[in-house]
């Protein structure tokens, strides 16, 4: 196990999370984002695990272990496409015979909810606190990261497009899901999204602001893309 992997289920033990319940998540589903596009990686899967975590922090009701599982396969139905992804990952779950070693059918199925619930495009409130606690943990609301996440997923989905192109689309996403109005739900009042989002929405409002930003990362990112001018 390398040293961030070690790290990582440390931090796992720490929230009473069973050994054999880690090894399987580290050794089948998380792997599994390393055939994603970047802003769906290894590292997004870890980032939604852990402030999937600190938010269950805030009910005590909860079963971290569910909590920890839902969020760690939230995203792997995108291995049939990005469109009904969150779909296909709640039936991935319910077929999975190993998680049932681990828990339940109604557990399997609030799991399951919970990944389908996920999506901010999601027309109904998740059904359950797991659906909440993992959808809000999956938005992580931080200018830089979310500019960066719209660069990185228009070059890996749209390398067809130019500059002007891909500054385009990134704009039209963030106005469409996260300015003032868009889709983006927060669940979580408690959630330092909350606050967070402001900031985002003031950056949307600033266009030079944000094609400064937009600028930074498209140089930085583009260079794991050489055809993109």
């Amino acid at each position: 196990m390398s040293i961030k992997k070690r790290t990582f289920a440390t931090l796992m033990e720490q929230h009473n999370i069973r050994n054999s319940l880690i090894s399987y998540i580290e050794g089948d589903i998380i792997p599994q984002y390393a055939h994603f596009d970047r802003a769906h990686n290894e590292e997004h899967a870890r980032t939604v695990i852990k402030q999937s975590l600190a938010l269950a922090g805030l009910y005590p009701e909860v079963d971290v272990e569910m909590v920890y599982t839902a969020a760690a396969c939230h995203d792997i139905g995108l291995a049939e496409g990005r469109e009904y992804h969150h779909i296909a990952s709640s039936r991935m779950i319910r077929q999975d015979a190993t998680l049932r070693r681990f828990f339940n059918d109604e557990q399997v199925e609030v799991i399951a909810q919970a990944a389908e619930d996920h999506r901010a495009s999601a027309k109904h409130e998740p059904r359950s606190i797991y659906g909440r606690i993992v959808a809000e943990a999956d938005r992580n609301i931080d200018c830089t990261n979310i500019v960066r996440r719209t660069v990185q997923y228009g070059l890996d989905h749209y390398p067809e497009l130019d500059r002007e192109g891909h500054w385009q689309r990134a704009l039209q996403h963030l106005n469409e899901k996260y300015a003032e109005g868009g889709y983006l739900k927060l669940w979580i009042p408690e959630s330092l999204n909350a606050q967070k989002i402001k900031n985002l929405h003031n950056l949307i409002k600033d266009e030079v602001k944000l094609r400064r930003l937009f600028e930074n990362l498209y140089n930085e990112l583009r260079n794991d893309h050489p055809a993109t001018t």
